[in-house]
């Protein structure tokens, strides 16, 4: 269903996704600027099914998990980024890339948790029939 507190999570994930699209535009790794793009537009991707595959539980944890990967690869690139910039670490002109994957990451964490309680949920109802 939607309007379930683990959708919200998932929803807020795909949006720091979109954010991450627009704000990371700038980010140049291996010589090109569109493997963040490429990979956070992924990553929305499998946000959003995940969001309408809501009446398929193990497929919903399977696609956040996969979802947890992708945003972990975003932010060791952005950190390999972050480090080879000019200026290094203590550069105050840097970006607040990095903290999108990191937001997308605990909500998609928060999400799986959620869904694991559904699921033992309706378990549960089906042993008392």
């Amino acid at each position: 269903m939607l309007q379930r507190i683990q959708t919200v999570f998932v929803f807020i994930a795909a949006l720091c996704a979109a954010a991450l699209h627009f704000t990371g535009l700038d980010v140049e790794l291996f010589g090109s600027k569109y493997i963040i793009a490429a990979i956070t537009l992924f990553s929305f991707i499998i946000a959003l099914v995940s969001v309408f595959s809501f009446k398929n539980r193990p497929r919903q944890i399977m696609l956040n998990n996969f979802n947890m990967f992708i945003n972990a690869l975003l932010i060791g690139l952005l950190v390999y980024w972050l480090l080879n910039l000019s200026g290094g670490i203590s550069f105050p002109e840097k970006g607040i890339e990095p903290i999108f994957p990191i937001v997308a990451l605990f909500c998609l964490f928060m999400a799986n948790i959620y869904i694991r309680r559904d699921e033992r949920l309706v378990k549960s109802v089906d042993r008392l029939r």
